[in-house]
């Protein structure tokens, strides 16, 4: 009896479809987990740095994967005598209420209570709304453009 008679075999279509509004949840629930970190620095006075791995030519030639440090930026500054929150999803500043694209707190100490707002918000599925609008990619074409490109 040969090893792989002991086996069961099947077929199988591997599922790997995910349902895109929870990996887009899922995405903005680790962007905000890591803002909380930012908070954590910026209240030490400090920046919060992460690793990073990147492909580089050495002197030789060769190409090499080194480590190196990236800040994260923060979602939220100083302005008007306090400080604005944004909520992100990706390089795009979400409307979290569907009109306004910050909250303003007096002090820093107060901008991890928003952050735990939008953290719990995304995680009940709140901002799903909002991340599918700011998600879907505007065309580049203005559609007045459009109709005067067909009629010339």
């Amino acid at each position: 009896m040969t090893h792989l008679a002991k086996l069961t075999f099947k077929t199988v279509d591997r599922s790997t479809k995910r349902d895109p509004i929870i990996a887009r949840r899922d995405k903005l629930m680790a962007g905000l987990k890591e803002q909380v970190l930012v908070h954590a620095a910026a209240l030490k006075k400090e920046d919060h740095r992460v690793e990073r791995h990147k492909w580089m030519t050495n002197d030789i030639g060769e190409r090499v994967m080194v480590k190196a440090m990236r800040t994260v930026r923060p979602w939220f500054f100083a302005q008007d005598s306090g400080w604005y929150v944004q909520c992100r999803y990706g390089a795009r500043v979400i409307a979290a209420d569907g009109n306004n694209n910050a909250v303003f707190v007096k002090s820093l100490a107060e901008v991890i209570t928003v952050l735990d707002a939008f953290l719990n918000a995304a995680g009940a599925g709140e901002l799903d709304a909002a991340i599918t609008k700011v998600a879907e990619r505007q065309s580049r074409i203005k559609p007045g453009a459009a109709k005067a490109a067909a009629n010339a």
